[in-house]
């Protein structure tokens, strides 16, 4: 029978999900997730087998707390249009200020450009691009799209934009010019309808 653990491991999913945050999978120590988690490296290596493990379970708290969180809290099933505005909107308010950025855009850049995408990186894109899909084609005009071909156009077009946005913001680029941007974009696709 196995030992329980005797940690919060939601305290150091979030500590290791900072850190990988702040420098990335190749930049973040041992010793970086040890302070940040207040595990000992053999503790890490015995609870997540190593720092891939460790890596992929904060990457998949992320996925979990922070971007399904966000998309359940501003963009929820029947919100349209009008919960995608919100969703891109919710950008600007993070609370750190967009220092760290997103994790999912940290890695795509920092994995990017191998045979095969990292599963986690993969699987966040791909929710994100659903969502933006699903809430699409609850605007009439979408709806009417037969083969859901300019829904699709119009969700990867959206997702470039999403993931472009919160490069701009962990660059420093000003929130006011970025949240015009984001008004545009709606009242552009709105006309549409």
């Amino acid at each position: 029978m196995g030992r329980t653990r005797e940690f919060d491991e939601e305290a150091v999913l979030k500590g290791a999900m900072q850190i990988f945050r702040k420098h990335g999978y190749q930049g973040a120590s041992i010793r970086d997730l040890e302070e940040a988690t207040g595990l000992k490296g053999g503790s890490i290596y015995h609870a997540f087998g190593d720092k891939a493990g460790l890596f992929d379970a904060a990457f998949g708290h992320y996925n979990r707390t922070v971007l399904e969180g966000r998309i359940e809290r501003f963009a929820p099933p029947g919100s349209g249009l009008q919960g995608l505005r919100e969703l891109f909107l919710s950008l600007l308010h993070e609370p750190d200020d967009g220092a760290l950025g997103c994790l999912i855009t940290n890695m795509a850049v920092e994995f990017g450009g191998v045979a095969d995408p990292h599963p986690r990186v993969e699987a966040a894109l791909g929710l994100l691009r659903t969502t933006f899909r699903s809430r699409l084609t609850e605007v009439p005009t979408f709806a009417r799209d037969a083969d859901g071909a300019k829904a699709n156009r119009t969700a990867i077009r959206l997702l470039a934009f999403y993931q472009g946005l919160l490069v701009l913001i962990r660059g420093g680029e000003d929130k006011a010019g970025l949240r015009q941007a984001i008004e545009d974009e709606f009242n552009q696709l709105e006309t549409l309808l």
